[in-house]
């Protein structure tokens, strides 16, 4: 029996940039000077309590709804599940199904994130 692989998002209560903005993939602002690989590590922890492993870079891409934010979407494995909670600005954490992201966010989602998303469920 193949286990149904699922994503963790995360419900903001407000967005200081987007208030359209809701569910979200956990993450966070770049800090200058810092790794991304770690400060992702650090952001996923500090919202989630969840540690991961961050496998790699899957798409970029300037927000339509707001022009001044570049969004770096990583492909990061969690390492062990049980321990997760919402923290920091995340009220909630929901795991979904990856094709079910679509439906669930209230922004836009660019078709190359959905398609990594639905790839997932494949393998």
């Amino acid at each position: 029996d193949k286990k149904t692989k699922k994503i963790v998002i995360g419900r903001r209560e407000k967005d200081p940039f987007i208030k359209e903005l809701t569910w979200v993939f956990p993450g966070g602002n770049v800090i200058p000077g810092k790794k991304l690989e770690e400060y992702l590590k650090e952001e996923v922890k500090k919202k989630t309590n969840l540690d991961i492993e961050v496998k790699q870079l899957i798409f970029s891409r300037v927000m339509p709804e707001h022009q001044r934010i570049l969004n770096l979407y990583y492909y990061a494995e969690v390492k062990k599940t049980g321990n997760e909670k919402p923290g920091d600005s995340l009220k909630e954490l929901k795991w979904i199904k990856p094709s079910d992201f679509r439906k669930i966010v209230t922004t836009s989602v660019d078709n190359a994130v959905h398609k990594f998303l639905v790839s997932l469920e494949k393998k």
